[in-house]
Formats: C-alpha cells, structure tokens, sequence
C-alpha cells in the first residue's frame, strides 16, 4: 500500500525521491561494534563457562516464557553481557556512546520478545488491516464492484507481513528474519501490483483491460518470484532489497499522489485527497530510519517509532478505499443511467 490536501500531493513525490536518492547514496553503517569489543567477549566467556556448563544441576534455570521463545543459556549470556557492558560505557567518565551488538542495539526485552515496542507497532499495523478487511471492505464494499478482490488480497497481505515482523521482533533468528524481510517486499511488490490496476482501471471488464491485467499480473508475479530466488538462491543481499523496496514503493507513491491530485482537482471532495495525505505521513515516519539512534529507555527506537508511524495511514487509506469505491459505483451508475 502507499505509505491531502491538494499541498500534500504536490510536495510528496520530490521528498520520496530525494528520500530515495539519500538511501542509496547511504553507505552501510558500522552496525556491530559492540559485539567486536574485547570485554563484551570476555564477559560472555566468562558467563557460560559459569552458568552453562553441562551439569543441568549446575545451569542457572531459565524462566519458561523465554525457553518458550528459545532463549537458551548462551543466548541468555549474550543479553545479559550487552547489558553490562552497555552500562559501564555508559558510566565511565567521560561516557561512552551506546554501541550496537550483532547489528542491533541493546534493547530491554520484555516477556522473552527482543524489541517490544516494535512488536507492539507490527501489531497494531497487522490490527488496521485486519479492521480494514473485515470493518470496511468486505460489509461496505458490494462483491459486485472489480476492485475489492484487490482490496481484500491487500489486507491478507498486509496482516501477513505485520505478523511476520512481529515475529521477527520477538526472536531475532535466521528465518523469522528472512519472513520479515520477504513478507515486507510481498506487502511492497503488491502494492506496486494493485495500484495502477485501480489508478488506470485495469478492473473494468473490458476484452483489452483485462487482456492488459493478466499480461500485468504475470510480470509483477515473475518480479517478485526473481526477487525471491536471488535472494534466497543468489545472494542475502541487504542493499539490494533495500533498493527493490525503495524503487517499487517510489512508483506506487507517485501513481497515488498523482491520482489523489487529480481527482481532488476534478470532484473537490476532501476525501479525494487522503491519498496524498497518506504519502506525506509515510514519508515523514519513514525519515525516521535515517535517525538511527540508541533506544530511548533501552526500548524505543527509530525503527519502532517508524513501525509507529504507519499505523494511522493505513487506517486513512482504507477509509478512501471505501469512500473511493462508492463514489466509483455510483459514477458508473450514473452513466449507465
């Protein structure tokens, strides 16, 4: 999905695209310095050779929510030393910046789950497209009109990725990870896939548009089926998909902002704008994850306030998807009348 007033649309498209040429211009960051200090090492050393030895007796016990979420003794040492260590560079004078280990920083978990407010946000965001699915499209939308099959798949979608980063969230491992990463390129892929479908009204019955959507579905399908297999075959590459994402969601921006102008232009309707509204906050939550900084009280971050960030858009735009639907039928009515 696409992530106002007549103002918003007009400045949206520019700021997306200087957001995107920053990105990619962005070189990686040193993301896993504290893993590499000498006294994080020792300290993890020293703490499973005290508590993991293989003497069950002598293990310290590890609570069951966590041993539910596979916390195991070693990585309880690793936990428990990124906080030590955290804390004395922290209180040596003068102190030392918070430094990440294995590529994130060192969060408070709460329950077992790694970054709670993140899971928190991913959790949200998976509610407002459980509630735009089952609250607006499907009571509010008639089964008769073209678009809601597409409104409905973008909520499954949706609800699937959002889970899929909760879960990654609560346990960092390789697979919860590489769901994540491939949940949220599925989320941007379709939403490159159903927008000019409703913004060049693919849907409409016609011998050409469909012979156009079917030849559009194949090539968005083999997009993402190529995504998938370098990744998974070829090579995890970070940038790479980073820059896929980026690309694909700059397209189904414009096409929006576009589409919000214009509509808004021609109806008046403030409604009409919500679109353009729904990229200006995207893009503003999405700044975000250019102000990489420690987590505030070791547990909200960038990255979560970005997740933040996105709740209240998709609630808008599902809003105009309805509004955008009745309005659509009753212009058809009118003609047909």
């Amino acid at each position: 999905m696409a992530r106002s007033s007549r103002r918003g649309s007009i400045f949206s498209a520019p700021c997306f695209l200087f957001l995107f040429f920053l990105l990619l211009l962005s070189g990686p960051a040193a993301a896993s310095i504290g893993d590499r200090l000498p006294e994080f090492a020792d300290c993890v050393e020293i703490c499973k050779t005290e508590n993991c030895g293989p003497n069950p007796e002598k293990q310290t016990p590890i609570p069951l929510h966590r041993r539910l979420l596979l916390w195991s003794c070693p990585a309880e040492c690793d936990y428990t030393c990124q906080h030590i260590i955290t804390a004395q560079r922290l209180s040596s004078s003068p102190p030392q910046p918070v430094v990440q280990f294995h590529g994130k920083w060192p969060f408070h978990r709460f329950l077992g789950m790694q970054e709670p407010f993140s899971v928190l946000f991913s959790l949200l965001n998976f509610y407002a497209h459980y509630d735009g699915l089952y609250n607006k499209v499907l009571p509010q939308i008639p089964a008769s009109y073209g678009m809601r099959p597409f409104y409905v798949w973008l909520a499954y979608v949706g609800m699937a990725s959002w889970f899929f980063s909760a879960v990654f969230h609560t346990r960092d491992f390789r697979l919860t990870e590489e769901l994540d990463y491939l949940g949220a390129g599925a989320s941007v892929m379709y939403g490159l896939y159903y927008t000019p479908v409703r913004v060049f009204e693919l849907y409409r019955r016609t011998p050409r548009k469909r012979g156009i959507l079917r030849v559009w579905t194949a090539a968005c399908a083999g997009m993402y089926i190529a995504h998938v297999a370098y990744l998974k075959f070829w090579r995890w590459d970070y940038g790479y998909n980073m820059g896929a994402n980026v690309a694909c969601g700059a397209v189904q921006h414009l096409l929006w902002s576009w589409f919000s102008w214009r509509r808004y232009m021609r109806t008046g309707q403030g409604w009409a704008a919500w679109p353009g509204m729904v990229v200006a906050w995207v893009l503003m939550a999405m700044s975000l994850e250019l102000l990489d900084f420690a987590p505030l009280w070791g547990c909200l971050d960038a990255h979560s306030l970005w997740h933040a960030g996105t709740v209240g858009p998709a609630v808008l735009f599902y809003n105009f998807l309805v509004k955008d639907a009745q309005d659509d039928i009753s212009g058809t009515d009118r003609l047909k009348a």
